[in-house]
């Protein structure tokens, strides 16, 4: 029974990060099925109406519900943070090798100073695009009575 208790920890320690992506796709895949299933029958009922048939929004082509903007400053803080976990964490039973947390602190580091030299202008000039982008769309879309 004693043996039990480190195959079932060993067991939850590496199966349960192994099953977050795998749920996390189940239910993305069950999501984006779900939207098809919803266009289709708006279309259905449209076409039974007689009404122009709306098209096929790109979300669901692409899969992501709205494009995400990429930005610097999420992976720089998580890789800073984590380089200085694992130095801090390493430095308490080596010091030699606690230098290895030097790595991704630097990588988290060189995120940083890129998100705020240049990665704040290249997200406002994507959300300047994106935002004109939706107003062109709106407009397009405006019908006259």
């Amino acid at each position: 029974m004693e043996i039990l208790i480190p195959i079932f920890g060993i067991i939850f320690a590496v199966g349960l990060p192994l099953c977050i992506p795998i749920v996390f796709m189940v239910l993305n895949y069950r999501k984006r099925v779900k939207l098809v299933e919803l266009h289709h029958t708006e279309r259905m009922a449209a076409i039974e109406r007689g009404m122009e048939i709306p098209p096929l929004p790109v979300e669901l082509i692409d899969g992501m519900g709205q494009r995400r903007r990429r930005s610097s400053l999420l992976p720089g803080l998580v890789w800073m943070f984590v380089g200085l976990a694992v130095l801090i964490s390493v430095r308490s039973l080596a010091e030699d090798e606690a230098l290895l947390g030097l790595i991704p602190t630097g990588v988290g580091l060189a995120y940083l100073v890129y998100y705020f030299v240049e990665g704040r202008k290249v997200e406002s000039k994507l959300l300047e695009s994106e935002l004109h982008e939706r107003a062109h769309r709106h407009v397009e879309g405006a019908r006259p009575l």
